[in-house]
């Protein structure tokens, strides 16, 4: 069921409550007694000459005129209420530790100790960190694989419709709209079922921030009445980094719950700059977004039409996913298959930053994936489209065939909070089948673990472990940097 959009109309998207505040604030010379304690700059030159004067003015501490983040009453709540209404949500809440705080307070708020929750095995680990602070247990869905392309893509009614057979207890399904690659899961008739069968749904829309504002991008799911949205504004709408908003459709969670669980883990002490960026983002996107998203989905068009001319490439699209599990998909993400020219996604990312100083998002076992956004030019695009050609021309040999199970099926044998809080002995990765991990495995970006605590170490994992070790793809979760020894829950003799 859709739910309806509130107008923009309504509310007047000129207006920038908080930043007219913090000027207004900055303009007014208030003698600083508080912190911080560089006092508006004047105490540390080397950072002011590093990031500006107007920089140091406006990082600031709470104050009555400025509002306060635990409890806005003030231009913090104004700027949020703008921000739902930009949505079209009930609420908005300003995150400033990242979509990491925002993922934890959606699972926070609707499971506790003991309870479940379903969820799609590629989450962001900070759903799972979720769960050990949580103590929820994790009733997994496989998502549908695309051997072709090495990934796992999105999930169906179906699979949906499964998982609550097998969980009827559970208390809300969590969904990731759109995965990692852009692909968009069927949403809307997954959160009418879930709904009619009593469960809350919560959506790590982390890289979905700039769906509602044009009509070609999929809808966000707040549009479809998801309970709780978590939105990564800095990633694809142009915010500063670590900002982030937690949107609320209030009903089955309350407002004031998800206060009460935000402010367990958030700063009392929330940066000015990351809250504001919030609110002129806002601004922009409502008022200029549809213009320069207009501009950059046809840049994107082109590029994939040129990648896909060049011998041993593919840049995927809608089309080329199962429709079993691909309802929509973000024309944003330029992912590129590159098993063609005989390399790994691995390979070409280093090749693009050291041979033609190009940083790409990500590079796994089979593909690159670059972000495109309305900070991206014709110019910059079409310079990763010649050096993907000239790597072409110059690297490409015969084609890899790679197996990808990642995702096939996990064994949980522990909670994840059970996992973290036992017992654990190093363990030689290679010799670690059939123990039960103590801590993550996962390659970043994207940070979805390869292995989570409390599932059983199989053949398939140590086999995926050692080849992205091969390739240098950058491990992260363990306590061993190196990778070779890894932290499992100590056997009982």
């Amino acid at each position: 069921m859709v739910k309806t959009m509130s107008s923009n109309n309504k509310l007047d998207h000129a207006k920038t409550p908080l930043y007219s505040a913090l000027m207004e604030h900055i303009d007014s010379r208030v003698i600083p007694f508080d912190v911080p304690g560089h006092k508006r700059g004047r105490g540390n030159g080397l950072l002011k000459n590093f990031v500006g004067e107007m920089t140091m003015k406006a990082d600031v501490n709470s104050m009555k005129p400025l509002d306060f983040i635990c409890n806005p009453t003030g231009v913090i709540k104004e700027a949020e209420d703008l921000m739902a209404d930009a949505y079209g949500a009930d609420e908005a809440f300003f995150i400033v530790n990242g979509t990491s705080q925002a993922v934890q307070a959606m699972v926070m708020s609707v499971v506790g100790d003991g309870d479940t929750i379903i969820m799609p095995r590629n989450v962001h680990k900070s759903a799972i960190n979720a769960l050990i602070l949580s103590g929820a247990r994790p009733h997994y869905i496989y998502p549908h694989i695309e051997d072709k392309y090495g990934m796992v893509s999105g999930i169906s009614l179906e699979n949906v419709k499964d998982a609550i057979k097998e969980a009827p207890n559970a208390k809300a399904i969590f969904i990731i709209n759109p995965t990692y690659y852009g692909v968009v899961s069927e949403i809307e008739d997954i959160i009418e079922y879930a709904h009619d069968n009593g469960m809350a749904v919560i959506v790590d829309e982390a890289h979905g921030a700039h769906f509602p504002f044009h009509e070609e991008f999929p809808d966000s799911s707040i549009k479809y009445g998801a309970d709780m949205v978590s939105s990564s504004i800095h990633k694809t709408g142009g915010s500063l980094t670590q900002s982030s908003v937690l949107l609320l459709n209030e009903g089955i969670i309350k407002r004031d719950r998800v206060k009460t669980v935000l402010n367990l883990t958030q700063t009392t002490s929330a940066s000015y700059l990351l809250m504001t960026s919030l609110d002129l983002t806002r601004k922009f996107l409502v008022t200029e977004g549809k213009n320069r998203y207009e501009k950059i989905i046809g840049l994107v068009r082109n590029a994939r039409e040129k990648i896909n001319k060049i011998e041993g490439l593919h840049a995927y699209g809608i089309e080329d996913f199962d429709k079993k599990a691909c309802y929509g998909f973000d024309p944003l993400k330029l992912g590129v298959n590159v098993t063609g020219i005989g390399l790994t996604g691995i390979n070409v990312y280093d090749i693009l930053r050291d041979d033609y100083n190009i940083q790409i998002e990500m590079g796994d076992t089979h593909n690159i994936l670059a972000i495109i956004s309305i900070g991206d030019s014709d110019k910059e695009i079409n310079q990763l489209v010649s050096a993907l050609y000239a790597i072409s021309n110059n690297y490409r040999k015969e084609k890899l065939n790679l197996d990808f199970h990642q995702f096939n099926s996990t064994n949980v044998v522990k909670s994840p909070r059970d996992a973290f809080y036992t017992e654990k002995e190093k363990v030689d990765i290679i010799s670690a089948k059939g123990r039960i991990s103590g801590e993550f495995v996962m390659i970043y970006p994207p940070g979805i673990p390869i292995l989570a605590p409390g599932e059983r170490i199989s053949e398939e994992m140590i086999k995926y472990i050692e080849l992205l070790k091969k390739e240098n793809g950058l491990l992260s979760g363990l306590e061993d940097g190196n990778a070779q020894y890894i932290n499992c829950l100590k056997e009982v003799k």
